[in-house]
């Protein structure tokens, strides 16, 4: 209270005396208690406005005691129930929430978690999943700022989630409590496989296996890969107590197109405990990207050997080189090359009016450029029969696929006729022409794109010399021969852009969240954010069929599902609007994660323990987790001195005080005759 306050108040104490010795006890004769009393009520209830009027603000100093918070978190995943450790756990976390000291000491937060973290829950352990990680970072959120202990009753398996052991603040100290049974008990485990999700027929493809051994002898185990049940790989791999991880490489021939379904195994002749977790299925789908590619010539020149030699250096690709008139059927190719076409190549163009095949025209002193104008819309050809060198600058901008530029303003000069190449319609440039270090205007390297057609134009000779040049310049003809590859790549693909995207997974694992995202695009190829997409499940075995909506999510939509059953499932994604639909299969395993274990990760919870401070408690052993939570010299809890200020103002008794004052000043003074 402020000395300006005090003066004040002093002052209400003067004026309400000098007002009630005035009103009651002045030029009185006879002063009897009624005077002295009423004197009285009328001091007190002109002192008490006074007061309301000054509102002096009164401060008090309050002691609040916060008990340490002590978080009992308590592992939900059928992990626990596989390893028989359920009843230990429930003792265990009874026996903590249920200690009179504990309660006395602490302020007990019970928790539970599997794939999520809950509070309040009892267990049933029936968690499809175990994330430790996840209890670390709400722990983080719910005490911040916070020094208090953690017993944390788990078997240490994590199925889901980042390694938990760093995850945890540095300020908490963390008692892992360990379930299900320590010794050592011999498995054999697949522990993580990773495959590509494409190859191409008839290339190999790379299969990386982790395989565990939880053992102390020396065992052989016998690894492969099935295929429809027969055995495409096979080799035997040693295990010790000093090896007990080891990694393999293999290499599976793609065979055969389309979505292929393989099974990896690892067994041995000693008995296991648990087989649940020697075998992982994993899929590749084989695409077949073997292209016919027709070189069409009336010409003999060095350029065709090299532009066949460059495009076959892709073992997908095969070049056939053919005069105009000689050639038959144009359908059985997926790119026609017109290498300087002349009169003799109409047919050819009239042929390809109707099969639209993709073209890669090449020109040069040879080429009937009245012929090209009549049969092409990209480009117009103004030239004369002036031979000119044309060298080339680089266009960084293009974007119709990857290219980056392998010195080819280095590149020898190509010759073509000089004059003017004006474009016609929407072409994308990816070379320019240059005379003498000058631009002219002209193209070099383009391309043309109309719906699914797409067209490429090399306006110059003697290309084969740009293939040496790369060779002098890089001691390999690599950099030129994925250069042309990319070409053909981008004339063999006919896609247009579609509209409806659709990601999933070829296998799920039962219990686990299946999602499906989705993506739908409108005319103008942009990402429509108020499509209506739907989904129809349908098992294949059982033939029951559900539908579902697509809810939004980041940068498209997904579908989630929960507790689909083991088995084959077709889906159709369509959006309703446009009836653009996708159709797609995946098939749900019946695996579960939580039934690999066969042992509780000790080594994890004590790298935990270590880590945070905390020591590594045993079932057996609680009352010694009991005699460190309650040692009289730690987890102490605090005291907050907090000084609340109320304004008088907001008293309720000094306006009872005021009420009753002059109410007992007016029955007084109506009693005796006063009033």
């Amino acid at each position: 209270m402020t000395t300006s306050t005090i003066l004040l108040i002093l002052l209400s104490v003067i004026i309400s005396g000098v007002v009630a010795f005035y009103q009651y006890l002045f030029k009185v004769d006879n002063q009897n208690k009624t005077n002295w009393l009423l004197a009285f009520l009328r001091f007190i209830s002109v002192f008490s406005l006074l007061l309301l009027i000054i509102n002096p603000v009164i401060s008090r100093k309050i002691v609040e005691t916060n008990k340490i918070p002590l978080a009992i978190v308590a592992d939900n995943s059928r992990s626990i129930l596989e390893l028989k450790a359920t009843t230990d756990a429930l003792k265990l976390v009874e026996t903590l929430n249920s200690n009179s000291a504990l309660k006395e000491k602490y302020e007990i937060q019970s928790y539970t978690f599997d794939d999520t973290f809950v509070a309040g829950k009892s267990l049933d352990f029936k968690g499809n999943q175990s994330n430790i990680h996840d209890v670390a970072v709400n722990l983080k959120q719910l005490n911040k700022n916070a020094f208090y202990p953690v017993v944390l009753v788990t078997d240490g398996n994590q199925t889901i989630g980042n390694d938990y052991v760093f995850s945890f603040h540095e300020s908490t100290t963390v008692f892992p409590v360990v379930l299900g049974d320590t010794t050592t008990t011999f498995d054999l485990k697949i522990n993580q496989l990773n495959a590509n999700k494409y190859a191409f027929l008839k290339n190999k493809f790379p299969v990386e296996v982790f395989l565990q051994y939880n053992g102390n002898k020396s065992v052989s185990a016998a690894f492969s890969i099935e295929k429809n049940g027969k055995k495409i790989s096979n080799q035997t791999i040693n295990f010790d107590a000093k090896n007990k991880v080891q990694s393999v490489q293999i290499l599976l021939e793609a065979d055969r197109v389309g979505l292929q379904k393989y099974k990896a195994v690892i067994s041995s002749s000693v008995k296991e405990k648990n087989t649940y977790n020697n075998s992982k299925n994993f899929a590749v789908e084989v695409l077949d990207q073997k292209k016919e590619i027709a070189l069409i010539s009336d010409v003999s020149h060095p350029d065709l050997g090299a532009i066949k030699r460059a495009i076959e250096s892709n073992a997908q690709r095969k070049v056939t080189i053919v005069k105009p008139n000689s050639i038959n059927d144009l359908k059985k190719y997926n790119v026609l090359i017109l290498y300087q076409p002349n009169a003799s190549f109409r047919k050819v163009f009239e042929a390809n009016k109707n099969l639209k095949i993709n073209t890669f025209i090449v020109t040069g002193m040879a080429t009937d450029y009245n012929l090209l104008n009549q049969m092409q819309s990209d480009l117009e050809f103004k030239l004369t029969n002036k031979k000119e060198n044309f060298t080339t600058s680089f266009v960084p901008n293009f974007n119709l696929f990857a290219q980056s530029d392998i010195q080819f303003s280095q590149f020898p000069p190509l010759e073509n006729p000089f004059g003017k190449i004006t474009e016609k319609g929407s072409v994308n440039t990816l070379l320019k022409a240059k005379v003498n270090g000058i631009e002219v205007g002209n193209p070099i390297l383009t391309f043309s794109e109309k719906g699914i057609s797409r067209n490429a134009y090399l306006l110059g000779e003697n290309s084969w010399k740009w293939r040496m040049e790369s060779f002098v310049l890089n001691q390999s003809y690599e950099k030129y021969d994925l250069f042309i590859d990319k070409i053909i790549q981008y004339l063999s693909t006919n896609s247009a852009k579609k509209s409806l995207l659709v990601e999933h997974e070829s296998f799920y694992n039962s219990g686990e969240t299946i999602e499906i995202f989705a993506q739908y695009f409108n005319k103008s190829y942009e990402l429509e954010e108020n499509a209506n997409l739907s989904i129809t499940l349908t098992n294949k075995n059982t033939k029951s069929t559900k539908n579902y909506n697509f809810s939004k999510a980041n940068n498209g939509y997904q579908a989630i599902f929960d507790g689909i059953t083991p088995g084959n499932y077709m889906f159709q994604v369509k959006e309703t609007t446009s009836n653009a639909s996708y159709n797609g299969t995946f098939e749900v395993l019946d695996f579960d994660v939580e039934k690999q274990f066969v042992n509780p990760d000790v080594s994890k919870l004590q790298q935990l323990a270590n880590q945070n401070n905390g020591e590594i408690i045993y079932p057996n052993q609680i009352e010694k987790l009991l005699q460190k939570l309650l040692q009289k010299d730690t987890y102490l809890p605090v005291e907050k001195t907090i000084i609340k200020n109320s304004p008088l103002i907001d008293s309720l008794w000094l306006l009872i005080i005021i009420v009753v004052s002059l109410t007992i000043e007016w029955f007084t003074r109506k009693y005796n005759g006063l009033i």
